[in-house]
């Protein structure tokens, strides 16, 4: 290959890569910065790395994760009711770009569609829902304080995991609040039927006894549908074996 079409190229590519530093916007068409980023439009390298692009470092050099959602890059305290909660400091990693992009209509650059993802959260930022969602003004939620994942999954909020139908349909008079069973804790994993009307914890023993039947620590073992009477309520139930859950008098 002759040496004056080497001298061509490398002429040709010394060229474009002046006019990427002189005129970045029109030879690299990333879009207009977001307004708040409009001081940097000539300053491409005060979030691009060479041959790396935007790298989190320098984006970190304002924006300090601690900071970030609570004060400004000036320091000024933000009012949480004014913006959403701050939970940038719960993120498992730094990226940045992950979700935001500062160039607002990108030419050549594709155009990414971001959404935030809570597998992006520390496990323990991930638990504490309470510090980004509020819970819905219903009576079901009235005094939960339990971690939402007991009934929520990540994925959708709606419909609740958890179906109370398969462990103990609240239909008629047990269509009650949870506190009336779940009345210590809010491990709803516990329970208590005594208290309520003719659910006095020594009758139920008494009367169960004379039916052969020991342990009523788990009425819904035997008890699943309230229009049921005795075991009939565990008809149906995966798993169950006749005469399970009762000890008979010797």
């Amino acid at each position: 290959m002759k040496r004056w079409f080497l001298a061509l190229i490398a002429a040709n590519l010394v060229g474009i890569v002046a006019l990427v530093f002189v005129y970045p916007g029109p030879m690299l068409a990333p879009g207009e910065l977001i307004p708040a980023h409009a001081s940097f439009a000539n300053d491409c390298f005060a979030c691009h790395a060479p041959l790396q692009g935007a790298v989190e470092a320098r984006c970190t050099t304002c924006h300090e994760v601690a900071d970030i959602g609570v004060r400004t890059v000036a320091g000024v305290a933000i009012s949480q009711r004014t913006t959403m909660p701050a939970f940038h400091q719960g993120l498992a990693d730094t990226d940045c770009m992950g979700c935001h992009t500062d160039h607002r209509l990108a030419g050549l650059t594709p155009v990414h569609s971001h959404t935030f993802d809570h597998a992006m959260l520390t496990p323990a930022a991930g638990a504490a829902c309470a510090s980004c969602h509020t819970a819905p003004k219903t009576s079901i939620h009235e005094g939960v304080t339990a971690q939402c994942s007991t009934c929520h999954s990540q994925k959708s909020w709606s419909a609740a995991t958890f179906d109370h139908r398969r462990f103990f349909a609240l239909t008629g008079p047990h269509d009650v609040a949870c506190a009336s069973c779940h009345t210590t804790t809010n491990d709803f994993s516990e329970f208590t039927c005594f208290g309520c009307h003719e659910h006095q914890e020594a009758d139920l023993i008494r009367e169960h006894r004379e039916e052969g039947i020991r342990n009523i620590d788990d009425c819904a073992e035997c008890h699943r549908d309230t229009n049921a009477e005795g075991g009939e309520g565990r008809e149906g139930r995966e798993g169950d074996e006749e005469g399970e859950g009762r000890e008979d008098d010797d």
